[in-house]
């Protein structure tokens, strides 16, 4: 009787998700993958925030102890300070990133631009997905950002303001607080090296994934095996090419918590390539790759999983299978 109950209950949702457009089936597939990859690695990404932006307090601190620091202060839960602003971001980003990837590459294949069809296509079709999903949900990335920085100290210690009490008690009013402080453009703080990182890290990520999968036979096309190490290699390259940019995104995005400068404020960057200098010359060239350690560890497993269950969920509702890439 249970069975036969799932297996109808099985062939309605099927037949429901059949009636979808391709467009929304695609979306859902996005928004799951960046869902689930981005909840699997919160600790790690938790820990690649601190070691970014709070220079004092973890830079001489490896991952390890960086992990002990946050379990001592904020508990188990800790690991996941600013995953919900991360996940509320991530489903509407990786949904519009991979949706917009497909229609552009599309549209550059319907209309025959001089880019031929081979992976060209997915790095210029990647590259503007990419921008098309930061500039709808970076307030998300900002909030989930802020989060991410507080470390709770409940003993209170350290006059140096070692450990701060947590300025925001969640996402709205982190977005509230930014838009007071600095209108429409404080929602906006670091979207230049954002825009400036996304665009190669998205394309190249399309444009390596895409790449390798065309030396894989046709027949493995689907294979979770194919995925997982296409993704993970995908991700690396991109990533460490545009790391030092995230640095300073992220640097731009906590300034307002961190202690005013010499000249009264608290804005230390006035543009993405000020901050590139400015970094490298006040804190040593090695904190533009802060945390890339850790964001290797990271990065693999995330991207991989995003491209495997994306494929997955691609697979199981039906989408039909677009024209691969051809050699350029």
């Amino acid at each position: 009787m249970g069975s036969s109950q799932g297996s109808t209950l099985s062939a309605d949702v099927m037949s429901l998700v059949d009636t979808l457009p391709v467009l929304a089936k695609t979306l859902i597939a996005g928004g799951a993958a960046g869902a689930i990859a981005k909840t699997a690695v919160a600790p790690l990404e938790r820990i690649k925030i601190l070691l970014q932006t709070r220079t004092n307090d973890f830079r001489t601190l490896g991952v390890s102890q960086s992990l002990k620091k946050v379990l001592q202060f904020d508990g188990p839960l800790g690991f996941y300070k600013g995953n919900g602003a991360s996940v509320i971001r991530i489903i509407p980003y990786a949904a519009l990133h991979y949706m917009t990837y497909e229609v552009y590459r599309d549209w550059i294949l319907q209309k025959n631009l001089p880019l031929g069809s081979g992976p060209i296509v997915d790095l210029v079709a990647g590259s503007a997905a990419g921008g098309t999903a930061v500039l709808c949900t970076y307030p998300l990335d900002l909030a989930r950002t802020k989060l991410a920085y507080q470390v709770s100290d409940t003993r209170q210690v350290g006059a140096n303001g070692f450990y701060r009490q947590p300025t925001y008690s969640g996402i709205k009013e982190v977005l509230a607080m930014a838009y007071k402080e600095g209108g429409p453009r404080g929602l906006y703080r670091g979207i230049g090296p954002t825009l400036i990182g996304i665009l190669p890290y998205a394309g190249l990520k399309f444009y390596i994934y895409e790449e390798l999968k065309r030396h894989v036979p046709e027949e493995h096309q689907n294979s979770v095996r194919m995925h997982l190490p296409c993704g993970a290699l995908a991700g690396l390259f991109g990533q460490t090419i545009t790391y030092p940019l995230d640095v300073v995104r992220r640097q731009m995005q906590v300034e307002n918590l961190q202690p005013m400068t010499s000249e009264g404020n608290n804005k230390r960057y006035k543009n993405t390539f000020d901050g590139l200098n400015t970094i490298a010359r006040t804190q040593g060239w090695r904190q533009l790759f802060a945390g890339l350690s850790i964001n290797y560890i990271k990065i693999v497993p995330s991207v991989a999983i995003g491209f495997t269950v994306y494929e997955s969920m691609k697979s199981w509702m039906r989408i039909p299978p677009r024209e691969r890439s051809k050699p350029a």
